[in-house]
């Protein structure tokens, strides 16, 4: 039985995440390395070793997930505690949360930075899963089937918009509208949650107007001027874009080499967070590029591919939730990187510094390849099963 379960694992995604990691680990020491010294008068190793700590936590995370049954997630009082845990968790920020970039996302804990908001996100994908294949006999019924899980997503995507955190509330948002697209419940239903989402946002315009302050401020309102003109706006709103644009341009096909980097000597702020991309393309250059953007789509295929051979709606839902997560996330900070939306503050999965978000999205890919085991255990079976009885 445990040789049939070691043979299960897909050992092609556990070693294409790892790959990202490790990967992620050589930019993030190339790309801080000069901030390091030249801001924090640090040693120029001080982000890398904060990220290989986190990365070794979230190993041993990623490993516990790897061989946890998924299905025990399914424990009632387990989805209550998410629940309930996910809003107050929220909600302390308001209280206790930690201000930075405009932001009270994060709770300053031991010399670090957690950040709950990503946390939530996997906690979403857990409790619409679990609690959309509990309610399959009567997903069709719109009150009590359908309903209640949206109102729980409402709930902590106003939260996480009111710290105010615009870019992670929209993933959120996303990631639950993918699961509810896959659950099974019809298209009149899914009519009516537009209905009911414009009522929503109806009923939550004086909430956001109370708020407008924070969630409008100048400086957000900064990087729609600066995304839509950026050269206009150089010395100001575009300056982040611009340099940007001009890491990405010297980079050409091969790249200036590793370590090579311009930019980051001051001209890119925060290279080492959600403008890691624009790094990666000046020292590596197109073919850099292509081996994240490979890598991070054969994930999210992998995980589809999962998600379509899943004989249960938990499984079929986590596998959808995590693929879409990190292909919604990807897609949100290139986008900022490249100019084609607004910046965001949105990290690169798996190659930005970023401990929340590493341990989360490990944790998410254990999750994903328990699922993708026990799928081939299954298949593995029936196909014994078949061949004993010939």
């Amino acid at each position: 039985m445990l040789k049939r379960i070691l043979k299960s694992y897909d050992y092609s995604l556990i070693l294409a995440v790892f790959l990202l990691c490790g990967f992620g680990l050589v930019m993030v020491y190339s790309s801080s390395m000069i901030m390091a010294v030249t801001r924090y008068y640090t040693e120029s190793d001080y982000f890398f070793r904060k990220q290989l700590s986190s990365l070794l936590l979230a190993t041993i995370a990623f490993l516990v997930m790897m061989f946890f049954p998924y299905r025990a997630l399914l424990n009632g009082k387990f989805i209550r505690i998410l629940f309930f845990g996910s809003i107050a968790v929220l909600g302390l920020l308001f209280i206790f949360g930690h201000v930075a970039g405009g932001s009270q996302s994060w709770f300053k804990v031991a010399g670090r930075a957690i950040q709950p908001g990503e946390f939530v996100k996997l906690s979403a994908i857990i409790y619409l899963s679990a609690v959309y294949e509990k309610k399959q006999s009567y997903i069709w019924h719109f009150g009590k089937g359908a309903l209640p899980p949206v109102i729980f997503t409402v709930l902590i995507c106003v939260f996480v918009m009111l710290q105010p955190d615009i870019g992670t509330s929209f993933i959120i948002g996303m990631i639950a509208l993918s699961i509810i697209l896959c659950s099974g419940m019809g298209i009149k239903n899914m009519l009516k949650l537009v209905l009911l989402a414009l009522f929503f946002l109806l009923l939550l315009s004086p909430l956001i107007l109370f708020k407008a302050d924070d969630i409008f401020s100048k400086e957000r309102l900064s990087r729609f001027t600066g995304y839509t003109d950026p050269f206009e706006h150089e010395d100001g709103a575009g300056y982040q874009l611009v340099n940007s644009y001009i890491a990405i341009g010297s980079g050409g096909l091969t790249g200036l080499g590793l370590g090579e980097s311009v930019q980051k000597y001051g001209y890119l702020p925060e290279a080492h967070t959600d403008f890691i991309m624009a790094v990666v393309a000046e020292e590596l250059g197109i073919f850099g590029v292509l081996f994240v953007l490979t890598l991070l789509a054969f994930i999210v295929l992998k995980g589809l591919y999962i998600a379509r051979k899943c004989t249960d709606p938990f499984g079929t839902l986590i596998a959808v939730g995590v693929s879409s997560m990190i292909a919604i996330q990807t897609a949100v900070n290139l986008g900022g990187v490249t100019g084609l939306i607004p910046i965001t503050g949105v990290t690169l999965p798996f190659v930005s510094y970023g401990g929340s978000s590493l341990l989360v999205l490990l944790i998410s890919m254990g999750l994903l390849v328990n699922v993708s085991m026990f799928v081939n255990y299954r298949e593995q079976y029936k196909k014994e099963k078949e061949i004993a009885s010939m």
